[in-house]
């Protein structure tokens, strides 16, 4: 037994051995454990420290932002602001600084409802306008304007419905209204005692009738262009544009042959000059929409708008949901589809909106459709393709050849008048008595005012709202001091600019444009002043760009010099 034993005595260790072993495999344990802990107290003091340090980052950079601020050194507002380069001899007066409106980026995909909104402009909130802002010591010299009518009854009928219950009689107890209604009300009255051009004075001079006619302005359309009239009063007053004794020659007023564009051009001219002297005033008759005067035999004009109006007849035709949204309507009025087109439902549409009205219903009983009421999701499809249109419109291009041709005898007519003015204030002349026209008044359609935005290149404007303005200023700058030419050029002296702007159209040095639309600056979007320094030392837009743009340089775009050879050279 003793030996059967001995191996197993052999390997079995000692008490005392294996206490100690045990206690050395728990000592281990309980080291490794401490190392854990210290670690994530050590992660845990590092995540505070880097809290710390972020909140310290942050009251740093807010304390840097809130200096810079108050210093001026970085913008607070969209809104760029420049103070005008002052010379040396220059006054001390307080400076009426140059503002130029960031672009807006506009929606990608605009809310149709909306946008139909912004284009009723109805006149029921305040208005911010930037006619009239110049730099300091500057003079303006004439204003000319065109204008959109306001708001007017639709031009078309949607069949089997009832049209649209509105009164185009003037009441100011009826909204909206304006503190100067009554009294333009009373001042049209006297209208006799002016003078009208051709067949304008066989017009009415106030819209008239409790139940509108169709295309008649509106209540709503006289107090839109009061508000016009009055905004541009209070813009140009401290500028002394007219003075009290205005004289006939001073004061241009334009129209076409139609009721609501001659009483939306009398409402602005109301608002303007509250209750002017009709013995001075000659109101001319513009016979074409597209105030073209003697100039408008264009046989190459109409070919492109024939075109464009073949594009949009395409894209028309390929936007299905367009097409199912047509037929429900007419399903819902017994109708045709191609009937229902034919009436453009939207122009009807776009009043009931416009004046808060229901859309047209009808019921089943008296039609052959399944009855019912047009839906603003409808209205909302329609004016959706009206908006990728105007997109389209752009991208394409053929438009935009028509505007320069159709656009081209206003403009230049427009641009002769500022070259007379200008003359006439040049340096070492004095203005004679009478003076030349110091504000031009053209009241027209959107058919006028959306080619001359996009002649202009306004490409990106809305499409012209109710009673929507388009502003051409005319400003002189003050006496030049030395060395306020530096930095027109690399180190030019006042000379060698000079002669630079007498090759764009004259020794107009000294004399700039504005040009503005629904009371926004947008003089630097326009083509002949999109690459002007907006950081020279005359921080306005010089009238030898816009002079250079009209004679020759619109007519790039369709690879012409002038207007004669883009008009003719196709057929000639």
């Amino acid at each position: 037994m003793l030996l059967a034993l001995k191996p197993q005595a052999q390997h079995a260790p000692s008490q005392t051995t294996a206490n100690q072993l045990k206690h050395s495999r728990n000592g281990e344990r309980c080291g490794w454990l401490t190392d854990r802990e210290t670690d994530q107290t050590h992660v845990r003091m590092l995540a505070r420290n880097l809290f710390i340090l972020l909140v310290v980052v942050g009251a740093v950079l807010a304390i840097v932002s809130l200096s810079l601020q108050f210093f001026h050194l970085i913008p607070t507002t969209p809104m760029g602001e420049e103070r005008p380069h002052q010379g040396q001899g220059q006054g001390q007066g307080k400076s009426r600084k140059r503002v130029i409106p960031v672009p807006h980026t506009e929606d990608p995909d605009p809310d149709p409802i909306t946008e139909a909104y912004g284009y009723c402009n109805t006149p029921n909130r305040s208005e911010q306008s930037w006619e009239g802002h110049s730099p300091v010591d500057y003079k303006l010299l004439s204003v000319q304007v065109m204008i959109r009518h306001g708001d007017r009854y639709p031009l078309y009928a949607i069949p089997k419905t009832k049209r649209p219950a509105i009164d185009c009689t003037l009441s100011p107890k009826r909204k909206p209204s304006h503190p100067q209604l009554n009294s333009f009300i009373g001042h049209m009255a006297q209208g006799g005692r002016g003078r009208w051009e051709g067949t304008l004075s066989s017009l009415p001079r106030l819209p008239n009738h409790s139940a509108c006619e169709m295309g008649e302005l509106t209540q709503t359309g006289v107090v839109q262009h009061l508000r016009n009239g009055q905004l541009l009063r209070l813009a140009y007053k401290r500028h002394k544009l007219l003075l009290p004794n205005w004289s006939t020659k001073q004061v241009w007023v334009e129209t076409t042959g139609r009721s609501r564009t001659l009483q939306s051009g009398m409402a602005l001219l109301y608002g303007f000059l509250p209750d002017f002297d009709w013995s001075r005033l000659t109101v001319h008759h513009q016979w074409s929409t597209l105030f073209c005067g003697s100039a408008c035999d264009c046989p190459a004009r109409n070919p492109y708008l024939e075109e464009e109006q073949r594009r949009q007849y395409r894209l028309r035709a390929a936007d299905t949901e367009l097409e199912r949204t047509y037929a429900d309507m007419a399903r819902t009025l017994g109708l045709p589809p191609r009937q229902l087109r034919a009436a453009n439902p939207i122009d009807s549409l776009l009043c009931h909106l416009c004046h808060g009205l229901s859309f047209p219903c009808v019921s089943a009983g008296t039609a052959l459709g399944s009855g019912g009421c047009l839906t603003l999701a409808q209205f909302a499809v329609i004016r959706r393709q009206q908006l990728e249109d105007e997109v389209d419109r752009r991208r394409v291009g053929l438009y935009r050849r028509y505007a320069v041709l159709a656009t081209h005898p206003y403009l230049n007519r427009t641009a002769n008048r500022m070259e007379r003015v200008a003359k006439a204030y040049a340096r070492g002349r004095k203005p004679r008595a009478g003076g030349e026209e110091a504000f031009t008044l053209s009241s027209a359609h959107d058919v006028t005012v959306a080619p001359l935005l996009s002649a202009l290149g306004l490409e990106d404007a809305l499409f012209p709202r109710f009673a929507a303005r388009v502003v051409f200023e005319l400003w002189k700058s003050p006496p030049a001091t030395q060395g306020q030419y530096k930095g027109q050029g690399q180190g030019q002296n006042k000379a060698a600019w000079l002669k630079g702007e007498r090759s764009k159209g004259g020794n107009w040095g000294d004399m700039f444009v504005r040009v503005l639309y629904n009371g926004e600056d947008v003089t630097f979007h326009t083509t002949f002043c999109r690459s002007h320094d907006r950081n020279a030392a005359q921080p306005l837009c010089p009238l030898g760009n816009f002079l250079s743009f009209v004679k020759k340089d619109m007519f790039n775009v369709l690879n012409a010099t002038s207007y004669h050879n883009a008009c003719y050279r196709q057929t000639g």
